[in-house]
């Protein structure tokens, strides 16, 4: 009985050990549904940037995230402030978006479309559309719509 754990344990240690020594593998490359491997995109990455004020006169700090050729982001409008006091007892004005959730499929060769929604209180849902084109190693967002701002995003 007592050979027999003695052997026991010793096939255990050396199991554990022959355990212990063997290689890393790699981690397993992100594969789609049908098991070929998920496409990648010569835009992916992190693109960062600000645009100009446009009509508004309110520029955004642009910041997306392009993984497998999908599109996922925000921009933020640093100048928005809160409500302040109404001195006048007029109607307030409408508030300004200073979120917009940006969203969309990125398209290598040429240009692509996104959508953008805002982040508004009530009832007021705003969205428009952004015009993205590749320019060297920038991205160039145009609004189509609104306040028609133009950002250079660079990959960070």
């Amino acid at each position: 009985m007592i050979r027999f754990l003695v052997g026991l344990l010793l096939v255990a240690g050396a199991v554990t050990a022959n355990a212990q020594t063997r290689p890393a593998t790699a981690p397993p490359a992100a594969t789609s549904r049908d098991g070929t491997p998920a496409p990648v995109s010569p835009l992916d990455g992190q693109w960062r940037g600000r645009s100009d004020g446009g009509s508004c006169n309110a520029p955004l700090d642009y910041l997306l995230v392009i993984q497998n050729g999908f599109v996922d982001g925000s921009a933020y409008d640093s100048t928005a402030h809160g409500p302040v006091p109404n001195q006048r007892k007029a109607a307030p004005p409408a508030p300004t978006p200073s979120l917009w959730q940006i969203h969309g499929l990125a398209r290598s060769p040429g240009a692509f479309s996104l959508v953008a929604v805002a982040s508004v209180k009530a009832t007021d849902r705003r969205t428009g559309k952004l015009s993205v084109r590749s320019e060297g190693g920038s991205l160039v967002v145009s609004e189509t719509s609104g306040c028609r701002r133009t950002a250079r995003l660079t990959r960070g």
